[in-house]
């Protein structure tokens, strides 16, 4: 191996639904013979090392519960600010972990956008050597070209581009800036650091290279994402068998025809309503189905036996014995659908749900009705319809025939390296012109 081969920081934050992505990357890493750390919240911390990676932790789970706990975390307009509660607090937790791993040689540091602004403090003050920004979902990545979808506002197609950079702007200023700029600053400033002015810019232009974890066919790339970038693919976790089912679990699918699976994501402990629709929806179809969420009191307290609860199933596992997935919309829930070639009922909440429903429904997979217009008829008639296309059962073959073979990791990797010694080496280049032109100079 080279003495310039990095070592990896890998840096996640959020639900588990982040941070499984992230893990097939940094096995992949291992794979491949490279030094890594992963650095996630300290309550995901048991999933990476169940997967036999050094881990650093940051943050409680005090904390983290106090997050999720917080109803505003699913509000379309509150959740940025509900997120963003503490946000210096946990890039100062991110530059210490950051600076706890000090390898003889260069450090590489892979991710997610949220995790951004404490890599490039890192890179800026010579802590790490490179900064690579991880993309789960297309929304993650600003952008003005259709489709356009700024939370559960859909764009039309015919809206000039000026008008839409003034939306940008407007909704830049309006709720992300006012929250998340004043506490990157106050992490920047004392180190003597120049100070921001827009969050969203400053995660697409720090990087010195871009990945998406979604393929092309689910969001082609579009002008203005950031540049270099790399296109992946979805990295999702893999249950063999019945991996994680229980004998509750197993027996009921073995009793009757295929069920429906609803499940809000595993960090929303705010889905009461979500679940009494569906028990509605479900009793007017009489259809079979399982309610996933790891709060049991989140559920009407009596359910029938044609109903069962599960807290957690691995829906690689689950998926291909359903019969539809109804679900929040998260990017990872969403991927697990399109590879089980099951059709998709998305309920969106808040963040990337929006845009990942309106890109389902585009693909011909699925339907959408959001969280705040979720009602037990509608529910129920949008199922109804979901079970009788064939046009939409066809399209989900099609698409789950792309994670045939499944998608490779180490490839991405490989071209990760690449592609920063490319980098590396075009700056180099760069110097050393400059520096043959200086002792060219008559001056």
């Amino acid at each position: 191996m080279s003495e310039n081969t990095p070592d990896y920081l890998v840096i996640t934050v959020g639900t588990t639904g982040d941070i499984y992505p992230f893990i097939r990357i940094a096995d992949a890493l291992r794979a491949l013979g490279r030094k890594l750390t992963f650095i996630t919240n300290t309550c995901h911390a048991h999933h990476v090392l169940r997967a036999g990676l050094p881990c650093v932790g940051i943050g409680t789970d005090e904390e983290y519960q106090r997050i999720i706990a917080n109803p505003d975390l699913w509000d379309p307009r509150k959740g940025f600010s509900a997120l963003m509660a503490g946000y210096s607090d946990h890039l100062k937790q991110m530059d210490e972990a950051i600076r706890s791993v000090s390898p003889p040689g260069p450090l590489v540091a892979i991710a997610h956008p949220f995790a951004v602004p404490a890599a490039a403090i890192a890179r800026d003050c010579g802590s790490i050597s490179s900064v690579v920004a991880a993309y789960l979902a297309p929304s993650n990545l600003r952008t003005c070209h259709d489709p356009l979808q700024i939370g559960p506002t859909s764009v039309p197609r015919w809206v000039p581009m000026r008008w839409r950079r003034a939306l940008w702007r407007f909704v830049e200023k309006g709720w992300i800036d006012p929250v998340a700029v004043a506490q990157i600053n106050a992490v920047r400033k004392p180190l003597g650091l120049p100070e921001l002015d827009s969050f969203l810019t400053h995660i697409a232009e720090a990087p010195d290279l871009s990945v998406t974890l979604f393929p092309s066919w689910f969001a082609p790339a579009v002008p203005d994402w950031p540049h270099p970038l790399i296109s992946g693919d979805f990295q999702l976790f893999d249950a063999s068998g019945q991996d994680g089912f229980t004998e509750e679990l197993s027996a009921f699918l073995v009793r009757g025809e295929k069920p429906l699976v609803f499940t809000p994501g595993t960090g929303n402990l705010h889905a009461a309503g979500f679940f009494a629709c569906a028990l509605s929806a479900v009793g007017r179809l009489g259809r079979r189905a399982i309610f996933l969420t790891g709060e049991r009191n989140q559920l009407p307290p009596h359910l029938p036996e044609s109903v069962l609860w599960q807290p957690y199933v691995p829906l690689s596992a689950l998926l291909p014995r359903s019969a539809a997935l109804v679900h929040h919309g998260g990017i990872g829930t969403t991927a697990e659908a399109l590879r089980a070639g099951v059709p998709q009922l998305i309920v969106p909440f808040a963040w990337d749900q929006f845009d990942n429903g309106a890109r389902v429904a585009s693909l011909g997979v699925g339907t959408v009705i959001p969280a705040k217009r979720l009602r037990p008829r509608k529910l129920a008639k949008r199922l109804q319809a979901l079970h009788a296309s064939e046009a939409i059962r066809a399209r989900c073959s099609v698409l789950a025939a792309r994670f045939i073979p499944p998608p490779n990791p180490a490839g991405l990797c490989k071209e990760i390296e690449r592609l920063l010694q490319a980098e590396l080496y075009d700056a180099r280049g760069a110097k050393s012109t400059e520096h043959q032109d200086a002792l060219d100079s008559p001056g």
